[in-house]
């Protein structure tokens, strides 16, 4: 035999050793496994890549980790070898939900401190994934209830308007528990659905009561579902270089927006063809103790929404008054665009602060805080006010949108450049 027939032989064999071991198959079933679970909990690309490595290289391996809105890449191999290992699993569009994303991050502790095996982690894992949700259909249609009264009291003040937002986000609800039994189609026609809904009814009403604004109504019913962490989370992962993930997400939130634009004109329009109301795009605002009031209802519907456990609850609450209180500081005194980063830097300090305390998952208090900092709803306005007629000024709000969400973006980056944070989901 020749002498590179013996090299070839001894490197096929080398890779047959490497492909049999049962405890590397284990590993990596078990992170395939993690990976696929935690995409579903609301984690951003950067940070589940992140995450992945951390316990790949706990376990003794290596590995390559790339995630997209659609897709996971694994690539796994061991040390001092160069073959890969590689899997490619779609995941559907996944929600958030802190709870489960808390028992994830502890369960992963465990693995890496050795109090847990992979065997038990994995069963661990099946058991987190088939849990209900820490509160109940009630309590979640309460948090769309909140953050309509809450949106609607911070952008308008008039008691007909905040108190038929509350009503038509529960509607809302009820079709969005409509979608998740059905699927199909009618899950797909959702942010069309819900805003055609929310717009024809307003435009109804305001027939009958000429003084409510049928826009900011019909925004503060949906804007449970606007997308504007999603398009901002986009912007932010591009910058971070995380170019697919991030264009997937700001275009997939883009497109949502559109539809849900798309739903409110055409509900409004369709009132218009039969009755003729001057649509009133200007908001009073509110002032003082009201302010605090509808922010404290739109940050408790936040918590719900996100499926936050109620011992987190205090520390998501002080994060989202912390990034708030810091864009209307920085706004009075410097400009709303420094507002908005000033906001998003304290936001992330605080969170990685928290995190090097509690050693929980950093999503739990920042997601939340960047929400109530997002654009999607000044992007929306933007659209309506350009269907309108008003289109220079529809156009300025519109690519406001995008000015947040790179101020964000920025506030994050100084934030992380500050205070360096500890990889958790």
């Amino acid at each position: 035999m020749s002498q590179n027939s013996k090299d070839n032989s001894q490197k096929d064999f080398k890779a047959r050793r490497i492909t049999d071991d049962p405890a590397y198959d284990e590993a990596c079933r078990f992170i395939i496994k993690l990976g696929t679970a935690v995409h579903g909990y609301g984690p951003s690309a950067a940070r589940l890549e992140s995450f992945l490595n951390r316990v790949t290289d706990a376990l003794g391996y290596h590995g390559v980790f790339r995630s997209t809105p659609s897709e996971i890449t694994f690539a796994f191999w061991q040390r001092e070898e160069l073959w890969q290992r590689t899997h490619i699993t779609p995941v559907p569009v996944g929600g958030y939900n802190m709870a489960k994303l808390a028992y994830v991050g502890e369960l992963v502790d465990k693995v890496v401190s050795g109090d847990l095996s992979l065997k038990q982690a994995t069963v661990r894992l099946d058991e987190i994934d088939q849990m209900a949700s820490p509160w109940g259909v009630l309590t979640y249609a309460l948090s769309f209830f909140l953050v309509g009264i809450g949106f609607s009291g911070l952008i308008q003040g008039n008691l007909w308007d905040i108190g038929i937002s509350g009503v038509l986000s529960l509607a809302v609800y009820i079709l969005v528990v409509m979608a998740d039994k059905i699927g199909g189609r009618f899950a797909d026609a959702l942010p069309f659905v819900s805003a055609y809904f929310a717009g024809f009814c307003a435009a109804g009403l305001k027939l009958f009561l000429p003084e409510i604004n049928d826009s900011v109504i019909t925004l503060s019913a949906i804007v449970i579902l606007i997308p504007g962490f999603a398009v901002s989370a986009g912007i932010i992962e591009i910058v971070e270089n995380h170019v697919v993930a991030g264009s997937a997400r700001l275009m997939g939130g883009l497109v949502y927006l559109i539809k849900q634009f798309t739903g409110a004109w055409l509900g409004m329009a369709t009132i218009a063809l039969l009755w003729t109301s001057e649509s009133n795009l200007e908001s009073t605002g509110s002032s003082g103790i009201e302010t605090w009031v509808f922010i404290a209802f739109l940050f408790l519907g936040l918590c719900v929404a996100y499926q936050t456990l109620l011992r987190d609850f205090i520390w998501v609450i002080i994060s989202c008054a912390f990034s708030y209180g810091g864009v209307i500081i920085s706004s009075t005194l410097l400009s709303a665009d420094l507002g908005t980063l000033f906001g998003s830097m304290i936001a992330g300090i605080f969170a990685n602060i928290w995190v090097r305390i509690t050693g929980r998952p950093t999503s739990i208090v920042l997601i939340p805080a960047i929400t109530v900092l997002v654009s999607g709803s000044i992007g929306f306005r933007g659209l309506i006010v350009a269907a309108s007629g008003q289109t220079d000024q529809g156009v300025d709000q519109f690519m406001q949108m995008f000015i947040v969400a790179l101020a964000i973006s920025a506030g994050l980056l100084i934030s992380n450049t500050i205070l360096r944070p500890k990889i958790t989901l």
